[in-house]
């Protein structure tokens, strides 16, 4: 079995991903910012998403590359525009050539083209925070180095339940699908063991 680091582990995604990492076998290092928050039977050490040296001293040796983060703290497009800029320089420094992130489905393309973001009635008052994940994938796009990342994200929202449904399906942004955190992991981890998306952004849902 393989050798993962998670960024973000003690939150809800990435801790849903460490169970499901776990399950299978996996040897997981989970990253966060106050180990004493973390569990889950997994290797836990504090350190910085942000910051390309400390991704790339905790995720040397690992073969993949999880990352669920978030700081409210932090304006938006500066955190996740950092952070992505520190995964594609620090993972390359590490020599981990698998990265699936958490993404969110406010920026991926409806059924029509459209982003969801971007469609009639959409929510706006987190519009900074849309715009924030939008930069982060952005930086992943435009990067040049051999990281195969994925950004895969629910199609619409979470349904915060811990239930795995047991399959679920690629699909275009639609506000009303949903998918479980644990489904999510699932579907991460199958991204990991046997990858089929290489360098862009998908929504799954419940099948």
């Amino acid at each position: 079995m393989g050798k993962i680091v998670v960024f973000g582990a003690g939150g809800r995604a990435g801790g849903a991903a460490v169970r499901e990492a776990l399950r299978r076998g996996h040897a997981v290092t989970g990253v966060v910012r106050d180990p004493a928050k973390a569990a889950d039977g997994m290797r836990i050490v504090a350190g910085d998403v942000t910051d390309a040296e400390s991704v790339a001293e905790h995720a040397k040796g690992h073969d993949a590359a999880i990352c669920a983060v978030y700081d409210a703290n932090v304006e938006p497009e500066i955190f996740y525009a950092g952070t992505s800029r520190a995964l594609v320089e620090g993972l390359d420094q590490a020599g981990v050539g698998r990265l699936v992130v958490v993404g969110l489905a406010s920026i991926l393309e409806t059924a029509s083209g459209a982003l969801l973001m971007d469609t009639p009635d959409y929510p706006q008052a987190y519009r900074t925070f849309y715009l924030g994940h939008a930069a982060g994938t952005a930086v992943l796009r435009e990067s040049t180095t051999a990281l195969d990342w994925l950004v895969l994200s629910p199609a619409g929202d979470f349904d915060h339940t811990n239930v795995d449904a047991g399959s679920y399906r690629v699909a275009p942004a639609d506000a009303g699908s949903r998918i479980s955190y644990a489904t999510l992991a699932t579907a991460i981890l199958d991204e990991i063991d046997n990858p089929t998306h290489h360098r862009t952004h998908i929504g799954i849902e419940t099948a």
